[in-house]
């Protein structure tokens, strides 16, 4: 199992300038790297913090706070020791970037302010009406 060291055959080195992706591969510190248990002491302590951060930002999807940050926020600690989360992380950056282009397309832009316009119009007609057959009332009854 490939768990991202530098020791591996499959770390990758970048090709090109400043655009280049960063290499694959434990970015632990040197002193680390040269001891097998202590890296893998490092290993499984960034496997068990980034877990805790990850598990957190789940926990906060149906509950207040930042869930998708949180999330990636953990994805990014275990990227730092583990190849497979620098994939998974190169993937998602990647794709946002590209939704963020398509967002930023103006046929996409303008069909996308045609829609938000129309349902604005439905809620507000759904409102008038409401208003309209029963008032300015509460929906619940409350005795005071």
């Amino acid at each position: 199992m490939n768990t991202g060291s530098n020791e591996s055959a499959e770390a990758v080195e970048p090709v090109g300038g400043a655009d280049a992706e960063p290499v694959l591969g434990s970015r632990a510190p040197q002193y680390v790297q040269s001891r097998r248990v202590l890296h893998l002491s490092w290993q499984v302590g960034v496997f068990i913090v980034g877990l805790a951060v990850v598990v957190a930002g789940i926990i906060m999807l149906p509950l207040p706070g930042p869930g998708w940050l949180v999330i990636f926020g953990g994805m990014a600690i275990w990227a730092t020791e583990f190849v497979w989360a620098q994939l998974v992380l190169r993937w998602t950056k990647r794709k946002v970037t590209e939704a963020a282009q398509r967002a930023l397309d103006p046929k996409v832009r303008r069909r996308n302010i045609i829609l938000t316009t129309i349902g604005l119009v439905i809620v507000a007609v759904l409102v008038a009406v409401y208003v309209w057959k029963f008032g300015i009332t509460m929906p619940w009854k409350i005795k005071e």
